[in-house]
């Protein structure tokens, strides 16, 4: 049986709210972990070789067991449990398992091998000049690397349960991740310095694993001891996935060319990046994350069933959110940057110079924001559609693009005086537009039309009530800019959040008056 579009919508819209949720949660534990790790570590030498180190244990989780595998098991097992082939799903559930376990242990133990050769040559090379530093990224890389392993079996229990409807635990695990840093930080650190804090990342990985099993459980799940190799099911994944690793490696590619960069500019570039990075990424998860990965279960069964007009009108209605909540978001960033790091990181080990060096990067990666929640939603409706070609050949292009950027833009803003890792930011925003402009036209051609006015007029009411929320925000910061930090951030997003929300009341956003009627109704009720 399937659901009428209203009713897709409604149910995409539910699971992208319980998601949102988590992530938002998690989102509040992250910063917290981020907040201490920046006031024990701020950004320098220790820190620097932390981030670079984790670089390595993040791209065998992407590679095998992230976004490339999901984006290919969501779709095929979703379709298996939409057949009511109960056993076939399991069968397959368990072979993936089995043979993402298998290469993650196996590329692991070769990483651990080859750490130094990884370090020195290829991930970090700006640290030879100080082998103190070198050596510490060597240690922290191999200390770090069972992480993988962890995340790369909770990351297809996350795709299991969002296949079962089920949204708020794995949402939630992110969160156990942060906890087990902030132990590290906490209760390890003082003693065990940047040690106690990789230790941290491998208690958390496991900690987003176990959160997990119960819900497994519940499912009553069948677990087959075998690769799988000869299953239909399984070659279709493996399939899919081949493209979609590739465009994964691209990304990580490029993280670690911008490694690579930032390692050999001023010391605490590789760590402002990063986490200017990791802020722009929060807004990013609660809205494009939360939405996709409620939305692709929902798209993978409108497309089992062979319903495309369906599927056509809940990706218009996903994009619309996404621009009706990113938008402000982006604008909201890069005008409150500098306040809001103030306001969580400058203290401790972390100073005023630091705090340059994130918001300078955050103000470029802020200008990207609305570009990787739109490319988060396409790429999960080509996956639903069981394309993982064309996102990976954009992706790949526009990758790409990236790399030949942050070495352009490095070395111009180097040479007018500006600090150079901001180059690298502005470079990932660019090609990350490029990215979205492509899918978007491709994606519109597969479906042959998009709802294209529906969502372009989402779109232009956002950016109207966004540029009335910046003018408000603006005049804010000139009259309380000399205030705290925590006036300031909170004065702004509490202005600009009500300049927001009466502007697009105003100019009559369909979702704003469908929630006012459900209020309404409850109200009433």
């Amino acid at each position: 049986m399937s659901l009428p579009i209203d009713g897709a919508n409604r149910q995409i819209a539910r699971a992208a709210g319980t998601v949102m949720v988590g992530f938002v949660l998690s989102n509040v534990a992250g910063l917290a972990r981020q907040i201490l790790v920046a006031q024990a570590f701020g950004t320098q030498a220790e820190m620097e070789a932390f981030n670079a180190a984790n670089r390595v244990a993040e791209t065998l989780f992407n590679l095998v067991a992230g976004g490339a595998l999901a984006s290919a098991f969501i779709p095929t097992f979703t379709g298996l449990l939409t057949k009511e082939d109960r056993q076939g799903a399991w069968r397959l559930a368990s072979a993936i398992t089995n043979l993402a376990l298998l290469v993650l242990i196996v590329a692991g133990g070769l990483a651990a091998l080859l750490a130094p050769q990884i370090v020195r040559y290829i991930l970090a090379p700006g640290f030879a000049a100080t082998p103190s530093k070198e050596a510490l990224t060597i240690d922290l890389l191999r200390l770090m690397l069972p992480s993988a392993a962890a995340f790369g079996l909770s990351g297809l229990l996350m795709g299991i349960l969002n296949s079962h409807q089920v949204f708020l635990v794995p949402a939630l695990a992110p969160a156990m991740y942060q906890l087990g840093m902030i132990f590290g930080v906490l209760a390890l650190s003082p003693s065990m310095g940047i040690y106690g804090l990789a230790w941290g990342v491998v208690i958390g990985a496991a900690l987003h694993l176990a959160l997990q099993v119960p819900s497994l459980l519940r499912r009553r799940p069948e677990y087959y001891p075998t690769l799988g190799l000869k299953l239909k099911p399984v070659i279709e994944v493996l399939h899919l996935m081949g493209p979609r690793l590739l465009g994964v490696a691209v990304v990580q590619l490029n993280f670690w060319v911008n490694t690579r960069l930032a390692s050999a500019q001023p010391e605490g570039s590789v760590s402002g990046v990063v986490l200017a990075f990791t802020l722009m990424l929060m807004p990013q998860a609660a809205i494009a994350q939360s939405i996709a990965i409620a939305a692709m279960p929902t798209f993978s069964a409108q497309v089992a069933r062979g319903h495309m007009d369906q599927m056509r009108a809940s990706l218009a209605a996903s994009l619309r959110g996404v621009l009706l909540l990113s938008l402000p978001a982006s604008l909201g960033l890069i005008l409150l940057r500098k306040p809001i790091i103030v306001l969580l990181y400058q203290r401790g080990e972390f100073d005023t110079r630091s705090t340059e060096l994130v918001a300078w990067a955050l103000l470029w990666y802020a200008a990207g924001l609305v570009g990787h929640c739109v490319v988060e939603i396409l790429a999960r409706a080509f996956y639903s559609v069981h394309d993982t070609r064309t996102p990976v050949i954009i992706g790949s292009i526009a990758m790409g693009l990236n790399v030949a950027f942050s070495i352009a833009f490095s070395l111009l803003f180097e040479r007018l005086g500006w600090m150079p890792h901001g180059g690298l930011a502005l470079a990932n925003s660019l090609a990350t537009a490029l990215e979205m402009v492509g899918l978007l036209v491709l994606m519109r051609h597969r479906l042959e039309g998009l709802n294209g006015r529906e969502v372009l007029l989402g779109g232009l009411q956002a950016t109207v009530a966004s540029l009335g929320m910046g003018v408000v925000l603006w005049l804010w910061l000139a009259q309380a800019g000399s205030q705290g930090a925590g006036l300031v951030v909170s004065g702004g997003i509490l202005l600009g959040g009500a300049v927001y929300g009466l502007a697009i009341l105003a100019l009559g956003v369909r979702e704003v008056r469908g929630v006012m009627r459900s209020v309404l109704r409850g109200v009433r009720g």
